[in-house]
């Protein structure tokens, strides 16, 4: 049985054991890809927005993109694992406890590979005509996705938690990419697993929803087992996808993971850095290039 299976098997018995939170992760500061200048608004609809152009070379120079040489590969593992994550944020009702557009994703430890898989999985789904994605860096302690992006300067969400006042909206950067914007984690401030947890954090994400019903948040979030912040998000996503890395991640983090998220909002388990691709249709595995990026998150 493999390590997946096992914490799957796990999960469903009962008594399972809570994770225990741990120091955060100390690992090496991402260098930001992006040189451009966040520049004025480029429509009237996008009055208060930002714009950013996105060099796909430096991406893939970087580790962040997959070589050319394997966009083909990667686009289809990617696509396996959006599917039913689009086609459940489509099927959206109203009567879920908990927005299914809201798309969490995470890892149990640091270094599993889970902002590769968000910047990764945020391209896929902005390919897609029938929605638009917005990648939101709510990894607040450690905020890679701002820093990859050259935004780590920006205002964004923790600004728009501390500040009631500030229009969510405003903080958007949109990019060179058709159906791809970002939200940048902001101004670092203290407090920032209390204000993930505020009723103005679900306030932040009913407006965004609100704002475009064909929009796709995805929350590229901390690892579940080593911050108080990734166990806030976990009760604001609609669905949670875990990011584990075969062969390093312990079964017991997974498990405590799996329990930390539930059952009803397991979006998949993307296998990272598995050798071959696993044929049951509940986790991916995208290869092992996931090994390259440094760091990862």
């Amino acid at each position: 049985m493999s390590l997946v299976e096992q914490a799957i098997s796990r999960m469903r018995r009962p008594g399972a054991a809570a994770p225990k939170t741990a120091p955060g992760d100390s690992g090496p500061t991402p260098k930001p890809i992006v040189t451009a200048p966040v520049t004025e608004p480029v429509s009237e609809r996008a009055s208060s927005a930002r714009r950013l152009t996105i060099d796909i070379n430096l991406l893939r120079a970087g580790g962040y993109l997959p070589e050319e040489a394997k966009d083909r590969q990667f686009a289809e593992h990617f696509r396996q694992i959006k599917r039913p994550l689009i086609a459940k944020a489509l099927a959206n009702d109203g009567t879920a406890p908990t927005d299914p557009r809201v798309i969490m994703v995470t890892s149990a430890l640091p270094g599993d590979g889970k902002t590769f898989t968000s910047i990764n999985l945020a391209f896929s789904l902005a390919r897609e005509r029938d929605v638009s994605v917005l990648l939101v860096d709510t990894d607040l302690l450690k905020p890679h996705v701002s820093k990859i992006f050259g935004l780590q300067k920006e205002p964004g969400l923790m600004d728009a938690l501390v500040d009631e006042s500030i229009a969510i909206e405003s903080l958007l950067v949109t990019t060179s990419v058709r159906g791809l914007s970002i939200l940048p984690a902001g101004t670092p401030t203290e407090g920032t697993a209390e204000l993930l947890h505020s009723d103005r954090m679900r306030q932040i994400l009913s407006r965004l929803c609100g704002h475009d019903p064909k929009r796709l948040l995805l929350l590229d979030s901390p690892p579940l087992l080593v911050t108080s912040e990734g166990p806030a998000l976990t009760s604001l996503a609609g669905q949670i996808v875990l990011v584990v890395r075969a062969g390093q991640t312990p079964s017991r983090a997974i498990t405590d993971s799996v329990n930390v998220i539930g059952a009803g909002r397991l979006g998949g388990i993307v296998l990272n850095e598995a050798p071959v691709q696993p044929t049951a249709g509940y986790y991916y595995g995208y290869g092992s290039y996931g090994d390259a990026p440094s760091p990862k998150s």
